[in-house]
């Protein structure tokens, strides 16, 4: 159990690694799934898995429009060839606890199936941590939002790179939620500001560490 429940209407910074180091991205139809996982298992509505989505649904539908009675709602996220990371607000009671659950159960089952592997893929239950104050919410948007620029990350592997950052630069927000990103927007009066903030912050958490990893440390910038 949680040292700290996850309460309804806060926003929390999640992530995890892969067991050992390990990629858990391999190319990118993995990304493609993991995407589709996100959009399929955020609803209240219980399904058994993937497999059984596409029974009745022939074309994934990983980037649509969101899904009915979410569990979760998406402000920014990164994935990186070995790990990722989230800032999810809870819209219902143990809403994050059984996305996360279902995401990660079932693209373990996905990749294990895939690469005659067994065993956990992930290192253990996901982490969170509660955005607190204003200045560790700002902190946190700009670190999670543009990850990958903390990372060292191989040139053969920056295509396994994927980030919102995509998403509010172009005004096309998919899995971002349309709510929360435009809410965010409005917040930094447009993107090119929120850009320009995500910016300063990377630069400000590299001056502090020098090096930010997840592979040294699992902890997440302090909060201000």
């Amino acid at each position: 159990m949680r040292k700290q429940p996850i309460i309804t209407g806060e926003y929390y910074h999640i992530y995890n690694r892969g067991v050992d180091k390990r990629d858990i991205f391999k190319n990118k139809k993995d990304i493609d799934r993991f995407f589709e996982s996100i959009i399929e298992f955020n609803q209240t509505e219980i399904i058994g898995s993937i497999r059984d989505v596409r029974k009745h649904q022939p074309v994934p539908q990983a980037l649509a429009d969101a899904t009915k009675d979410p569990l979760v709602s998406f402000v920014v996220y990164c994935l990186n060839p070995n790990h990722f990371h989230f800032v999810l607000k809870q819209l219902v009671d143990g809403g994050i606890a059984k996305f996360m659950q279902k995401l990660q159960a079932g693209y373990t089952y996905y990749f294990n199936v895939k690469y005659s592997r067994t065993g956990s893929l992930f290192q253990g239950p996901f982490k969170s941590q509660v955005m607190a104050s204003e200045n560790y919410f700002n902190k946190i948007l700009g670190y999670v939002n543009k990850n990958y620029k903390v990372h060292y990350i191989p040139k053969n592997k920056s295509h396994l790179v994927y980030a919102s950052d995509y998403e509010y630069e172009n005004n096309n927000l998919k899995i971002v939620s349309k709510e929360e990103g435009k809410r965010f927007l409005n917040i930094f009066s447009g993107n090119k500001n929120f850009k320009k903030h995500c910016e300063e912050i990377i630069d400000i958490i590299r001056a502090e560490r020098g090096r930010v990893s997840l592979l040294e440390k699992d902890a997440p910038p302090a909060s201000a």
